[in-house]
Order: C-alpha cells, then structure tokens, then sequence
C-alpha cells in the first residue's frame, strides 16, 4: 500500500503525487465516460523508488470508483496494465494493450 496520497488536480487535468516537493503526475483528459492517459511523468530526483507504479495503481483504483474506461495513450501506463492483466477490465472495448 501507498504511502502517498493521490491528488486529482482537475485544474491541471492531472493526478498527482507530492513527495519531497517534486509532483509526479499522470495527465488525463476526460471525455464523457472515457479518461485518456496520455503522459507519466516522475521527476529524475524520485526515480527508482517505483512511485510511477504505485502512481498507475492509485489512478487505476480512482478510475474504477469514478465508473470510468480508460484508454492508456501513454507506454508506462499501458505497460503496467499488460503486467496486471486484471485491471485491463478498465481498458475500453477494442483497444488492444
């Protein structure tokens, strides 16, 4: 479990984290009942402390409450749905990942 709190800045159109005063963040784009991921970003200084996946895996959950299906446009994000096949039940019908 996460030590970070998710944020969903939807000003900014993203989810963020705030650890040590750097934002990791995935940007979306909402359409209708549709979230489009198209970009990952963790600063240099957070790298290798796997807080891209704990990042992936909070939104995944955020998405799932909000009844939302989600197209992955970004590789991390897609790749982290290949390696956790269950949440490709969030995937929209007819996107292959």
């Amino acid at each position: 479990m996460s030590n970070y709190k998710l944020v969903d800045n939807a000003e900014k159109h993203q989810y963020e984290f705030h650890i040590e005063g750097f934002t990791p963040k995935i940007e979306y784009i909402k359409v209708r009942d549709e979230i489009y991921l198209p970009h990952t970003e963790v600063p240099r200084e957070l790298e290798g402390r796997g807080i891209a996946s704990d990042l992936v895996e909070q939104v995944l959950k955020d998405i799932e409450e909000k009844e939302l299906k989600v197209i992955p446009l970004c590789p991390f994000v897609a790749g982290y749905i290949q390696k956790h096949p269950d949440w490709k039940r969030l995937v929209k019908k007819g996107i292959n990942i």
